[in-house]
């Protein structure tokens, strides 16, 4: 497993979950790391991503001012903390690299991103 993400739960609407992206067999600061979702009976969309070159940050407007994406470079590890989560966050969220140090143009598609984690699954439910 090169792409392990973790963190997820079931948490009340409002509350908050820092999700972990964890990567081994290779280092993750050569890549740009995107976090997607999918929520049942719909597709995969994109939600953050960070660039490794410069650290710039990408979201999408459903998530921003209440998600953060960061990454530490000497853990191997990014992060995705989420706030004020609301019923339509519930999803299963996965990391994922791009081919490049920066985060696709073509984001918030998948095209360009190619290792996967295997997702967490975040419940918002009261």
């Amino acid at each position: 497993v090169q792409l392990q993400a973790s963190g997820g739960g079931l948490v009340q609407p409002g509350g908050s979950l820092r999700l972990s992206c964890a990567a081994s067999e290779f280092a993750l600061d050569r890549y740009a790391i995107g976090w997607f979702r999918q929520a049942p009976g719909k597709g995969r969309e994109g939600v953050a991503c960070i660039n490794s070159s410069d650290g710039k940050t990408f979201y999408e407007d459903f998530v921003r001012g209440r998600f953060t994406i960061s990454r530490d470079n000497a853990k191997n590890t990014a992060y995705l903390q989420m706030n004020s989560l609301r019923l339509e966050d519930t999803a299963v969220y996965y990391c994922t690299t791009s081919v490049a140090p920066y985060c696709p143009h073509t984001f918030p598609g998948t095209k360009y991103f190619d290792r996967w984690g295997q997702g967490t699954l975040v419940t918002v439910s009261s």
